[in-house]
């Protein structure tokens, strides 16, 4: 069974493993990609398939120079970013699962080694070893702490990997069967190596439902504050993969149980009520999306753009989180102040200031109005209130287009009926325009025109 599950992989790093093989080295397929193939034998994760962000990972004996001389000839694509850490990537093009296509997979081959950050760093000090037990040992969790050696088949030509050429000294596999949640080392250890891991055991509690021993429970809640040595981008990329977890709920409750949140998003953290609230919402989007899952957690923030900010989310992320959220909460206070119903001015209004992400507006909107209340009710009627609003949103979307919702004349239109060169009147008199068109809908531009000529009439 094992040579069944890896030999697709062995028959396509073939060329590579000779390659190491004939310099002395080991090769050894590791980590993540052992994990999940052992997921999809168990049936509990998709198998993987043959596409692009299907990546290896592997670990050799060989020193970086050594990995760049063997890649030399057989990938496509070399970088070296991670050399001084013993890692060198590569990408090579391969044949697709279709006549015709290809697929480019992405490899990172690392040196055998062991980190750990000094009390002060954020950088790993980083020492090699020939000894893939000892690269196992500084693994995070027992689940990523496998290997398949390669190399060792290398050397009967055509064999396949065989049960004996699995490296499994911490019991990752068993792990795995129980949903069980372990480091390799204590855990006092393995988070001293690299305090990020307390955050990522709630991505693997969330994504693969392992359920962490109490001994690594009670190691994050005592060692949390360690993550200020870790930097913001580190922090902000883990998040970003808690969040994409299909149910990332329980990831999150451990992140505040055990006092992460408070050096992720500390103003959940320090406030039970918001936490358990934010958890509800991000639980309740759609994980399609990034900044969905993003805006939920952070939609009761007083200053959400700050606190992404602050972990270095890109401007594009900051700018639609915040958008969302701010209109999102904007348009949920209109519905709430109306209970006839929102006017199709208002309408016209939260649809232009929502732009292109007006569909992730009243997504969370009906988010937050479903879940964001303590009283149920209050809630149900919410979210009626908001789909009635929703409704309407799409009968006036039918009746005109809400995709442009500027003057229906232009400045060339305003400067030849008012008889004015181009400058500030111009603009006041398009702004005028605009504004008659959020309140009233479209008018023709006859009528757009004599309502100019009138506003250019009476005004001071």
């Amino acid at each position: 069974m094992t040579a069944l599950l890896f030999e697709p992989l062995q028959r396509e790093l073939r060329p590579l493993t000779d390659r190491l093989a004939a310099g002395g080295h080991r090769l050894y397929l590791v980590g993540g990609t052992v994990r999940d193939l052992l997921l999809a034998r168990a049936g509990r994760e998709a198998a993987h398939s043959m596409s692009n962000d299907f990546d290896i990972d592997l670990t050799t004996t060989a020193r970086p120079d050594a990995i760049k001389r063997c890649l030399d000839g057989w990938a496509d694509t070399i970088w070296t970013q991670g050399e001084r850490f013993g890692t060198i990537g590569a990408m090579k093009r391969l044949p697709g699962p279709s006549p015709g296509t290809t697929i480019e997979r992405i490899y990172e081959i690392t040196t055998h080694r062991a980190e750990a950050y000094r009390d002060d760093s954020r950088k790993p000090d980083v020492d090699f070893s020939d000894d893939v037990r000892a690269d196992l040992s500084r693994r995070d969790f027992t689940v990523n702490a496998m290997a398949v050696e390669l190399t060792s088949s290398a050397e009967r030509v055509g064999a396949a990997v065989d049960a004996s050429t699995v490296v499994d000294p911490f019991g990752g596999e068993a792990d795995l069967a129980a949903h069980r949640l372990r480091t390799p080392m204590s855990p006092q250890q393995s988070f001293s190596d690299d305090p990020l891991r307390m955050l990522r055991a709630a991505r693997f509690i969330a994504k693969y439902g392992l359920k962490p021993e109490a001994g690594l429970v009670a190691a994050v809640g005592s060692m949390c504050d360690r993550l200020a040595i870790v930097s913001a981008e580190r922090i902000r990329d883990e998040l970003h993969k808690l969040l994409a977890a299909p149910v990332p709920d329980a990831g999150l409750r451990f992140c505040i149980d055990a006092g992460v949140m408070r050096h992720v998003v500390p103003e959940l953290g320090d406030e039970a009520h918001l936490a358990r609230t934010a958890i509800v919402m991000v639980g309740a989007v759609g994980g399609g999306r990034h900044v969905m899952r993003l805006a939920a957690l952070v939609y009761q923030l007083e200053q959400p753009g700050r606190r992404l900010r602050a972990l270095r989310h890109s401007t594009a992320d900051v700018h639609d989180v915040v958008t969302i959220t701010r209109e999102s909460r904007r348009l949920l206070e209109s519905v709430l102040a109306s209970p006839n119903g929102i006017t199709d001015a208002a309408i016209r209004r939260h649809v232009s200031d929502a732009g292109p992400l007006l569909g992730e507006v009243l997504e969370l909107t009906r988010c937050a109005a479903e879940h964001g209340s303590a009283d149920a009710v209050a809630g149900l009627a919410a979210l009626r209130a908001v789909n009635l609003a929703v409704r309407r949103i799409e009968e006036l979307g039918e009746a005109e287009d809400l995709s442009d919702l500027g003057s229906e004349l232009d400045g060339s239109d305003v400067m030849n009926i008012l008889a004015v060169p181009a400058g500030r009147e111009v603009g006041a008199a398009l702004e005028f325009l605009r504004s008659l068109r959020l309140e009233e809908g479209l008018l023709g531009r006859a009528a757009a025109t004599e309502r100019l000529v009138e506003w250019w009439r009476d005004r001071d």
